[in-house]
Formats: structure tokens, C-alpha cells, sequence
């Protein structure tokens, strides 16, 4: 007969619990704002961060570990209130949201390249070149602007046409 207490009553203190969140949650998000947005790979770097928190929080109640489900379930719901309240600050308070959330910032300017922020990035002249070419741009030269988004994706405005296509998505690998 399972003990039901011990499965759904906290086992840590539910103020100890909420710090550790808290704490975890916002010295990820300050490593992952320090570490760049570049190989975030379409999602947002808050994103990429809530789920991997949650999963980590939840496995615990999930497979036995944690001392009750309620630790775990304590833990996500910690986690997920700082997400919305980042995002709400975020909303709320422009200048809040310049220190939370990453902004688009210019890789190309009328065809010259950003070697600070490519140097900041780790991306090589090479591999920008191929973004271009997935936006059906051959040189550089033949951009207005383009950006690197807070999702890690580029964004391109050319010289003649204004905005360009999304890129093409990856073939199914099967």
C-alpha cells in the first residue's frame, strides 16, 4: 500500500522550493542571456530555458526521486510563474525588457558585415554567407540590412526588394 502522504504532501518546505526555483531560474536566464543567441535554433532563448527547467523540475516527481510529486509539481509551478513574469515586466516596462529579453541586432548594414557582432557570436564569414545564400542571396552587397534575431534565425531586407522569403525549411529526414 503506497504511503499517500509522502507521494503528495511536500517533503522539502514549499519556501525552500520556491527559492531554489527562483534562483535557478534567473541565474540560467542571466548565463544564457550572457552566452549569446546565435544556436538557439528557432526558439527564443527564454524558451529553450522553460522547457528544459520544467523537465528537470518535473522529472523528479515524474520517476520517484524527488521526495513527493508535490516537490516537483511546487518546483514547475515556480518556474513557470517567473516565465510569465518576465514576460509581463518585459511588456509592461520597455527598459526592463532591454536587460530580460534579447533583441534583434544588425549583422549586415548596406552590405558591410558586423565583424564585432560575428566575432561576439563565433560566426564565421562562411557560415553567414550560407544564411544568405538559403535567402537566395549571393553577396552581401545585395543586402539593405539584415539581423540576427533573438531566436538565433537571420533575418534579411535587400537593397531592391525589400523584405525576402523565409528560408527554406530542411528536407524530412527520414
Amino acid at each position: 500500500m503506497p504511503d499517500w502522504g509522502s507521494i503528495f504532501l511536500p517533503g522539502t518546505p514549499v519556501l525552500e522550493i520556491f527559492v531554489r526555483g527562483t534562483v535557478t531560474f534567473f541565474a540560467l536566464l542571466l548565463m544564457m542571456r550572457v552566452a549569446g543567441q546565435r544556436e538557439a535554433g528557432g526558439l527564443g532563448i527564454t524558451d529553450v530555458l522553460l522547457v528544459v527547467l520544467v523537465a528537470e523540475a518535473a522529472a523528479g516527481g515524474l520517476t520517484g526521486e524527488s521526495d513527493s510529486v508535490a516537490d516537483g509539481v511546487l518546483l514547475v509551478a515556480t518556474i513557470l510563474l517567473w516565465s510569465v513574469v518576465v514576460d509581463a515586466v518585459s511588456y509592461r516596462w520597455p527598459r526592463a525588457a532591454r536587460l530580460l529579453k534579447a533583441r534583434p541586432r544588425p549583422l549586415i548594414d548596406e552590405g558591410r558585415l558586423n565583424r564585432r557582432l560575428m566575432r561576439r557570436e563565433f560566426m564565421t564569414r562562411e557560415e553567414v554567407l550560407s544564411q544568405l545564400r538559403l535567402h537566395g542571396i549571393q553577396d552581401p552587397a545585395q543586402v539593405k540590412r539584415a539581423y540576427l534575431e533573438p531566436n538565433g534565425m537571420i533575418s534579411v531586407l535587400r537593397r531592391d526588394e525589400g523584405e525576402v522569403d523565409d528560408p527554406p525549411e530542411p528536407p524530412a529526414r527520414g
